[in-house]
């Protein structure tokens, strides 16, 4: 089998009700799908994390002009050969970033390609599954203009819990102040049942984060995620101990090389590198190795389309205990609720939450078909 085309296909279109995070505002939703064609007719797709503010063209030129070159006519099962090919090409200019971010999405797509070809699903190809369902968390919680606040997260918080989420992850980062009078309302307001994470998207520094930590501990938070930027190791282990609430990062952070002081210094409690961003399949597996190694927790972070959703799901399903035990702590799906035009409908629907977990996709490669024509209708045409 060879390859005989690589396609980077640009999606985005502007969302009815633009919202904030600590970073910006957001007004498009955006992806890079790269499609891969193989000269047996089996096609496999990845996508490369478009995060809130960043552009798609950018992962999509390091597709098209970079990578595309080395994978033509090279076979799909090299794929950690051509993994640490397209790596070492982009090392001077690319170390993290970009070049990795599109990196993962064309490693996504060689994965769903021997899937496809070997009629499996990638976590069996991997090493199994540790778990066939996981139980999912909400991200939503952005800020719209001219809604009130807290009221407007106590409304959207009891919202989850009535379809059925038992946890759900507030963004903060918008001054100490206001995210301690937030989240001490929604946890009044839902009770002490539910299980509430946070996410500042680096929006603090130390002293900032340890007055938030220190401020919460009555509103028993599971994890802060990005409290700090995600450059800023050296403050993550400054208040990595100050409560019991857990310490998370790792979206921000880029292949095995990028994570190895984060583990080895164990500088968080939870790493959360993305499928999509850090490496995809090829590198994340020798993350969650290293963290294994080191007894770190590792729950991924997912913010993508349905592409990104999927395989991100096969990768959750590989992911052992750490350490193996009778009760082990789960690790969780970040379960994006906000607005997504190609997410649902891009897989047909193949992704619900039923009783409160969602069962991973067992059909081959990423687990679940493709709507062509959702990415028809949303393609931007970047290259002529």
């Amino acid at each position: 089998m060879k390859i005989i085309d690589v396609i980077p296909h640009v999606l985005s279109k502007p969302i009815e009700e633009p919202f904030a995070f600590s970073q910006g505002w957001v007004s498009k939703r955006s992806t890079m799908i790269t499609e891969i064609v193989t000269d047996e007719g089996i096609v496999g797709w990845g996508e490369s994390l478009c995060h809130g503010l960043q552009p798609p063209e950018i992962a999509a030129s390091f597709v098209e002009f970079c990578f595309k070159p080395l994978l033509l006519d090279k076979d799909p099962f090299d794929v950690e050969v051509l993994w640490e090919s397209m790596y070492n090409t982009s090392r001077p200019f690319g170390q993290a970033g970009a070049a990795v971010n599109a990196i993962s999405g064309i490693d996504i797509a060689l994965w769903d390609v021997i899937g496809r070809s070997l009629n499996k699903p990638i976590s069996k190809i991997l090493g199994g599954n540790f778990r066939s369902e996981i139980i999912p968390y909400a991200t939503g919680f952005y800020r719209i203009e001219n809604k009130n606040y807290p009221e407007a997260g106590i409304k959207e918080a009891k919202k989850h819990l009535a379809n059925g989420f038992e946890a759900f992850k507030l963004k903060i980062g918008f001054g100490v102040n206001t995210d301690l009078e937030y989240i001490h309302a929604i946890r009044d307001a839902v009770g002490k049942k539910p299980t509430i994470m946070l996410d500042s998207n680096g929006a603090y520094n130390s002293s900032q984060a340890r007055r938030i930590l220190l401020e919460i501990e009555s509103a028993n938070i599971h994890f802060f995620e990005e409290p700090l930027a995600p450059e800023d190791i050296e403050g993550y282990k400054e208040i990595k101990t100050l409560t019991d609430t857990y310490v998370a990062t790792g979206e921000n952070v880029f292949s095995k090389i990028g994570f190895r002081h984060w583990i080895s210094q164990k500088a968080v409690d939870i790493l959360q590198p993305d499928l999509c961003s850090s490496g995809g399949f090829t590198e994340c597996k020798k993350i969650s190795a290293m963290a294994q190694a080191w007894n770190m927790m590792l729950i991924p972070h997912v913010w993508g389309s349905g592409i990104g959703l999927a395989a991100s799901m096969q990768f959750i399903a590989t992911l052992p205990h750490t350490p193996l035990s009778l009760n082990p702590e789960e690790p969780y799906l970040e379960y994006d609720q906000s607005d997504h035009p190609f997410r649902e409908d891009l897989i047909f629907n193949a992704v619900r939450m039923e009783n409160g977990k969602v069962k991973i996709p067992n059909k081959p490669g990423i687990g679940v078909d493709i709507n062509r024509d959702v990415i028809n209708e949303y393609k931007v045409h970047v290259f002529k």
